[in-house]
């Protein structure tokens, strides 16, 4: 079953690309057709190429694994913010700052700064021992530090893949993950370059809509991982999903048919091996005797020559 249907790609859009002028080149066998001066991209391979993205994603995410969602661009702040945090994923949609994977270290730092500002009580000057200016000083740091590192204010580590909006405008993500081999998955847009991306879905990156919905694609993704690394254990990814998805009233009246016919034949298998064990006991007394038998006959000629 397709995790998402070729109504909706065409509902949000996702099959505008830019104008042909502003294209890549090595975009040509991701585009459908070019209308009024616009490339089309190919549906049908944004499907394939959303399942793939859909199955690495649960997968990553299912044992043990985090994805970071970056979108800094106007049209992607809101959907990132929003679907990562249904899922409890960690997301940048302000500014990438420079060596946010590359240089983690430092970057944990100002982290373990930002929750150290935020048990301040600003309210309470009396209490806190510092000034108003003070005060107002460190409110100002821990709100820019909030901005820009608020997303990511729980990530322990560098994330094991990262979903970007925009290739050509997080380019810098796109090095520092590609740099420390990280496996990218991207929205690729007809003026993107498919080489740097790892798992591409081609498409539009600049509708609110088709953004929106890619996004959620990912984050729904992320959750049934979640769903599989809390509930499924051990289990497989088919399984897990069995075990997660609950029964239908027709299926678990099927089964429990099913059940009803399984459980004669399992009591009459006990009867039947019964029946055979019986059979079997009157066959090896007979065999017993007999076999005593035997040797007292060898015995009785040898008696009679004593006798003799």
């Amino acid at each position: 079953m397709a995790v998402v249907s070729m109504r909706q790609l065409l509902e949000s859009g996702v099959h505008f690309g830019h104008q042909t002028r502003r294209w890549n080149p090595k975009m040509k066998r991701f585009i459908f057709t070019e209308r009024n001066g616009i490339y089309i991209v190919d549906l049908q391979q944004s499907l394939h190429f959303i399942d793939s993205a859909y199955d690495f994603v649960k997968e990553t995410v299912a044992h043990g694994g985090s994805i970071l969602f970056v979108g800094t661009k106007k049209q992607a702040q809101e959907p990132v913010a929003e679907q990562a945090a249904r899922v409890g994923m960690p997301y940048v949609n302000h500014r990438w700052l420079g060596g946010m994977l590359t240089n983690f270290s430092t970057v944990h730092k100002r982290l373990q700064r930002l929750k150290e500002l935020e048990e301040i009580d600003f309210d309470d000057v009396a209490a806190s021992g510092l000034t108003k200016k003070e005060l107002l000083v460190l409110r100002r740091e821990k709100d820019k530090l909030s901005r820009t590192l608020g997303g990511i204010r729980d990530m322990a580590k560098v994330p094991s893949a990262v979903w970007i909006v925009d290739t050509n405008k997080e380019h810098l993500a796109v090095d520092e993950a590609r740099k420390l081999g990280i496996p990218v998955v991207a929205i690729l847009d007809t003026n993107c370059d498919p080489d740097m991306v790892d798992y591409a879905i081609p498409g539009n990156d600049d509708a609110i809509r088709s953004v929106t919905l890619l996004t959620r694609v990912i984050a729904d993704a992320a959750a049934e991982g979640l769903m599989q690394r809390h509930s499924g254990g051990g289990k497989t990814g088919a399984e897990a999903e069995t075990a997660a998805e609950p029964l239908a009233e027709w299926e678990r009246e099927l089964l429990a048919g099913s059940e009803a016919e399984a459980a004669p034949a399992a009591d009459a298998a006990p009867a039947a091996e019964a029946a055979e064990a019986t059979e079997a006991a009157p066959a090896a007394e007979a065999v017993a005797p007999s076999a005593e038998a035997a040797p007292a006959a060898d015995a009785a000629p040898a008696e009679a020559e004593t006798e003799k």
